[in-house]
């Protein structure tokens, strides 16, 4: 086997692929490898961990059949800090790759393919297929993730859940104790209903860079492939049923306010100084009369915070809530303004914005 590629390709794609490998996670050693295969001058780069592969398609100068693996983080540095603009050859003889420039040689002790385990396929035509804009992918995801529980006795809830409803696609999340939705794609022709793993998720994000412009997704029955051009990232969903979210998003609040996000990001971070010590719990609270939506903490070792905000409300009421929950919220939350409803000190707190109008997020209160 043979390659010929400039090194800038080269150290990309290698970058690329070794998102996904498991290090010292890994139950077999030849999963810290990468598959470097060329099939009729089709050159691939593959990594996995089991639960994901990632594949990289490479345009090369020149290239000869075969198939090696070699370690993926070792030849990634290697090709990385090779001088840029200068032609890499990668050769496999046996067990033996050879990579090397006109000032360079370097010889790797690669593996035979043969232990690499075989990525499962996916019928395209059987898939449900949907595509959308880098920007809203990117958007939408951060905005849901932040709420992915971590907890592996919930397997479901480690994830993010595309669901169509009304002929729109939808991706939430939630750990129990907050919900974020965010409206991805209307009239989408096509149903869906899946749990894709957040680590899933973070790989293809971190894979996106300014000459991807659009992200196809197809969902098999087992399976979702992101594709972003020459990059495709394959992943198992999770096995196990998304709650029906929806029954616990408020239909309305009693309490609404108006504030100015960036206001209230810097009154919860205030407030959260001093609400270390009691589980980061603060006290939001409105008062009609005086006109003010106030921020309030107390550590009885520490001292107290209350911080207040004018603006207009005509229903006194007080909820309290984890200040880091509300901080997540409002640092994925787009727009100058946010609205922030709930009814009582047990109803959830609901935080949207006229101008992310696809966006909720709700979060749970604490007794208090």
């Amino acid at each position: 086997m043979e390659i010929k590629i400039l090194q800038e390709k080269l150290a990309k794609a290698l970058n690329h692929v070794s998102k996904v490998v498991a290090g010292g996670r890994a139950t077999l050693p030849i999963l810290n490898n990468v598959l470097i295969r060329v099939d009729d001058k089709r050159v691939s780069l593959t990594t996995t961990n089991l639960d994901m592969a990632v594949v990289d398609y490479l345009s090369v100068i020149d290239s000869k059949n075969g198939v090696v693996t070699v370690p993926a983080r070792l030849i990634a540095e290697f090709v990385a800090n090779l001088p840029k603009g200068e032609t890499v050859t990668l050769t496999a003889e046996n067990e033996k790759v050879t990579v090397k420039t006109d000032r360079y040689n370097s010889v790797l002790n690669g593996t035979l393919a043969d232990d690499f385990p075989e990525l499962p396929g996916m019928d395209e035509g059987k898939t449900v297929k949907f595509t959308l804009s880098v920007e809203d992918f990117k958007t939408g995801l951060s905005q849901v993730m932040v709420a992915a529980s971590n907890d592996m006795a919930r397997p479901a809830l480690t994830g993010v859940y595309f669901n169509t409803t009304d002929d729109t696609l939808y991706v939430a999340a939630t750990d129990g104790y907050r919900l974020a939705e965010r409206k991805l794609v209307e009239k989408v022709g096509v149903e869906v209903a899946a749990v894709v793993p957040a680590a899933s998720l973070r790989a293809v994000l971190s894979l996106l860079d300014d000459n991807v412009e659009e992200v196809e997704i197809l969902f098999d029955e087992a399976q979702v492939k992101f594709r972003l051009n020459e990059v495709e990232v394959t992943s198992k969903l999770v096995d196990g049923s998304f709650p029906d979210y929806r029954q616990l998003i408020p239909k309305d609040s009693e309490i609404k306010v108006d504030l100015k996000r960036d206001e209230l990001v810097r009154v919860t971070k205030l407030a959260a100084l001093f609400a270390r010590e009691v589980g980061g719990s603060v006290v939001c609270s409105t008062k009609a009369e005086d006109g003010t939506f106030t921020i309030a903490s107390v550590a009885n070792e520490l001292g107290e915070n209350n911080s207040e905000i004018k603006t207009e409300v005509e229903v006194d009421g007080k909820v309290t809530l984890n200040s880091r929950f509300l901080l997540d919220a409002l640092n994925v939350l787009e727009g100058k303004t946010v609205k922030v409803g709930f009814s009582n000190k047990l109803d959830p707190i609901v935080l949207k914005s006229e101008q992310d109008a696809g966006y909720i997020h709700i979060i749970m209160p604490l007794k208090g």
